[in-house]
């Protein structure tokens, strides 16, 4: 397990250290060298980054430097260094997918959030591990921070570990069936799965419906400020407005109502992740929101029904959808594919478009069912995993626990909360789909009030 120096634990945050940036108590020069620093003495037994562009960064941090000491900074994250997953292109480094066919692959133009990033001053510092095409055949081996014999989770694997181990305050993550909240509850780390659509992902190799680029940070309030920051300007997806809100960080807005999402994946939880859960309900209790679930709610019901086969549904959908680029792939070179890669083409190829819409059909009505449930709630609750991450670097962990947020569109945030086995475990709060800034306020709440924990917000 990684210890923390003084640097690593100043490293569990930036936007909070924006007085010290104004006044000149701290360059974003200093933070970055500690930044650097914190990678050569960790990354090579957590092997989260794939590249790390030192002197790019460097120039980056003291352009951001001179803005700061001018009173003029592009935004609350100029001058913090920011990860990569390497699905997003990045016009200074390679994007190898996380396979052998595209390993070094130069695009020469940064994807439309990078390029925002780049534009609200941030540090963009490295590219980071991820799954194959950013599904689940882990071609690098990326360790847990915390239990270097277990999954980081994936297929954000390496930002996760990089956040996880105080190597970067932030970075970007993907996510189409669990990619961002599982990796973030196994590294003990902040996941935000932002409503699908939120953020711009041209220029990123994920073009699933179900697909969104988001946010795996040390803080909420990091978290929530490199997405703002890219939304500002680059916006959403073609088609949708973007991401949507402010979030007032210092505001403690209690909620009144919460609800238990079980979800498919209850039933591999863990007796001890159960346990934290019950805890942890309890606590809420006591501070006087009413937390209900299913057998309480008739709509609660309605929606467990609704979602029960999320990960079978998901995976079908996914499947159409990714017929191309992976049959071009298998022209290119198919013994550069996992055998995964391989089998999921012949269960595309063996689809009918009719089939596809009628997938399409039931996933329409499984949101409809939980946006009709989720007005009568502040944000329902579950958790960010099935316990904690699985021993071996084979597979990423069960998804069963994160795929229903995907499916639903919604947006969902995971907090380090809860432990299992004494590691990290995620709390999971899901809200109303484009009414992300809402569920942070509730994610603000939690982590500062009933669970004690201000250090994730600031």
């Amino acid at each position: 397990m990684t210890e923390p120096t003084t640097a690593g634990n100043r490293l569990r945050g930036y936007v909070s250290h924006g007085g010290q940036l104004r006044s000149g108590e701290l360059s974003p020069r200093t933070y970055l060298e500690e930044t650097l620093t914190r990678i050569t003495e960790l990354d090579g037994a957590v092997g989260a980054f794939v590249v790390v562009n030192r002197e790019g960064a460097r120039r980056a941090a003291d352009e951001s430097a001179k803005r700061w000491a001018a009173g003029k900074p592009l935004s609350p994250i100029d001058g913090m260094p920011v990860a990569i997953k390497d699905i997003i292109e990045t016009a200074d480094m390679p994007t190898g997918q996380g396979s052998p066919l595209w390993e070094g692959t130069e695009g020469k133009r940064d994807s439309a959030s990078v390029h925002a990033l780049r534009e609200a001053g941030a540090v963009v510092l490295g590219k980071t591990t991820t799954t194959e095409f950013a599904s689940k055949h882990p071609w690098h081996e990326t360790t847990n921070p915390h239990d270097p014999t277990r999954t980081p989770g994936g297929s954000s694997s390496g930002t996760a570990a990089a956040v996880g181990a105080g190597m970067v305050p932030a970075g970007l993550g993907t996510q189409v069936m669990g990619s961002i909240l599982r990796p973030a509850s196994f590294c003990g780390a902040v996941g935000f799965k932002p409503s699908v659509g939120a953020i711009n992902r041209s220029g990123s190799h994920d073009h699933f419906s179900q697909s969104c680029q988001g946010s795996i940070g040390a803080t909420l309030a990091d978290t929530w400020a490199v997405l703002r920051a890219i939304a500002d300007r680059a916006g959403g997806d073609p088609g949708f407005a973007g991401l949507a809100g402010e979030v007032d960080f210092t505001r403690r807005t209690k909620p009144v109502k919460l609800a238990v999402l079980e979800t498919a994946g209850w039933s591999a939880t863990t007796e001890g992740a159960r346990r934290a859960f019950a805890t942890l309900k309890q606590r809420l209790q006591d501070h006087g929101i009413e937390v209900v679930g299913r057998a309480d709610d008739d709509r609660i019901e309605t929606v467990e029904h609704a979602v029960a086969d999320a990960p079978a549904l998901t995976t079908a959908i996914l499947a159409w959808e990714g017929r191309w680029p992976l049959n071009t792939y298998a022209d290119l070179d198919a013994s550069k594919l996992s055998l995964d890669a391989r089998d999921r083409l012949k269960v595309a190829e063996a689809m009918t478009q009719e089939e596809f819409g009628e997938l399409l059909t039931r996933r329409a009505a499984a949101r409809a069912t939980y946006e009709n449930a989720a007005t009568h709630y502040d944000a329902m609750i579950t958790l960010g995993a099935c316990g904690a991450a699985p021993l071996g670097l084979d597979s990423t962990g069960n998804v069963a626990m994160n795929v229903t947020a995907s499916l639903l569109g919604c947006p969902a945030v995971t907090i380090p909360a809860l432990s299992d086995e004494d590691l990290p475990l995620g709390l999971q709060l899901l809200g109303r789909t484009n009414h992300d800034a809402a569920l942070f306020d509730v994610a603000t709440w939690l982590t500062g009030e009933a669970l004690d924990r201000p250090d994730l917000v600031g």
